[in-house]
């Protein structure tokens, strides 16, 4: 199923990670452990800030093209920071595993 890369979230936003970064391995929990995320806003590059009490914002500028650059919200940084990953390598929507998506907020 198509999804939205900003409401990519759990097992999806992790799968979509993985995808990203070229390998296969949803059980890598890239959005909610730093040992997994951390590396990835360390190498791409991501800003993060936290605007408001609710949420966190992530920025990435992209190098390919100087007009470019993603900017998403999450309400942890992990996610801001992985769905703007995501954004950078797959774009703004994303064909996800059905199964990945069974109890997860659309």
């Amino acid at each position: 199923m198509k999804v939205k890369t900003s409401e990519l979230s759990g097992a999806a936003l992790d799968w979509a990670v993985g995808q990203a970064d070229g390998c296969d391995l949803a059980a890598v929990e890239y959005s909610s452990k730093w040992e997994f995320g951390g590396p990835i806003i360390e190498r791409e590059v991501i800003t993060l800030i936290h605007p408001r009490w609710d949420c966190w914002t992530a920025h990435k500028y992209d190098e390919r093209d100087e007009e470019e650059s993603y900017t998403l919200d999450g309400l942890t940084p992990l996610i801001a920071a992985m769905r703007v990953y995501v954004a950078s390598k797959l774009g703004d929507e994303v064909e996800v595993p059905d199964e990945l998506l069974e109890g997860e907020s659309k």
